[in-house]
């Protein structure tokens, strides 16, 4: 019974990765402007889901863990560190390929696919673990994960497709990013006695990985991509990604 909520639990919370094409569907009107501000959106999810609910998580199961707070923040740099590295490389290997320099898929789209799997990997392993407390800690945990995966989902879709995937592309990858909530499930129900140790260590990498991209990636697009009257806009959006975030992180 209780691996059946699990799996329910998790296919809803992949299933939210849908949201990103509803919500452009609903925008075509404005697609460029409705793009910008989802990554606005996702830039403020990114840094606030990162400094308010992994970063707090891991450093709390870190007080009876394994890990300290020093090797979580060594894990922070080094998800950050890596994810540029990574950045480097991939435009270094496609400008060598093309010998044009002209990247029609961005390097940030690729980390936003890795870092979101680590992430919802990471999701489904804490909804697992919940499920295996009790039946209504499952349920509660499931809401608050969905509640905060929502505008990140649609923010991950809006900066796939701004950064050169295809609409259907960027649809299919972010589905199978989102599945992976699916094997955390399953891997956090088989191996629940490792599940204290996986977490605090994933948590942190996971954050280092949206701490880059927002900084790094998306607010920077933003200042390149708009005229200086809109800038008043996208700020608001994307304080309202993070001011979500935070809420979620106080109320639940």
């Amino acid at each position: 019974m209780t691996f059946f909520l699990i799996l329910i639990a998790t296919s809803s919370i992949a299933i939210l990765s849908l949201s990103g094409i509803i919500g452009l569907a609903l925008m075509k009107k404005h697609v460029h402007a409705s793009m910008l501000g989802l990554v606005a959106l996702s830039a403020g999810a990114m840094l606030g889901n990162a400094f308010m609910h992994l970063l707090p998580e891991a450093i709390e199961l870190s007080e009876n863990g394994p890990i300290s707070v020093f090797t979580i923040m060594l894990l922070v740099v080094g998800s950050f560190v890596a994810s540029f590295l990574f950045e480097q490389f991939f435009s270094w290997h496609h400008c060598h390929d093309t010998e044009k320099c002209e990247k029609v898929e961005k390097p940030y789209a690729h980390l936003v696919l890795y870092s979101d799997g680590i992430h919802n990997f990471i999701d489904g392993l804490i909804i697992a673990a919940a499920f295996m407390v009790s039946p209504s800690l499952g349920i509660s945990t499931t809401l608050a994960i969905a509640l905060h995966e929502i505008p990140q989902e649609l923010g991950d879709y809006a900066v796939l497709v701004h950064g050169g995937f295809s609409k259907i592309r960027a649809a299919v990858y972010n589905g199978i990013s989102a599945s992976t909530v699916l094997l955390g499930g399953i891997a956090g129900y088989f191996l629940s006695g490792s599940v204290t140790w996986a977490v605090p260590v994933l948590l942190p990498i996971a954050a280092g990985g949206f701490i880059y991209i927002a900084a790094a990636d998306l607010l920077p697009e933003l200042r390149h991509n708009n005229s200086r009257s809109n800038i008043p806009l996208y700020f608001l959006i994307f304080l309202s990604g993070l001011s979500l975030m935070i809420g979620t992180a106080v109320f639940l």
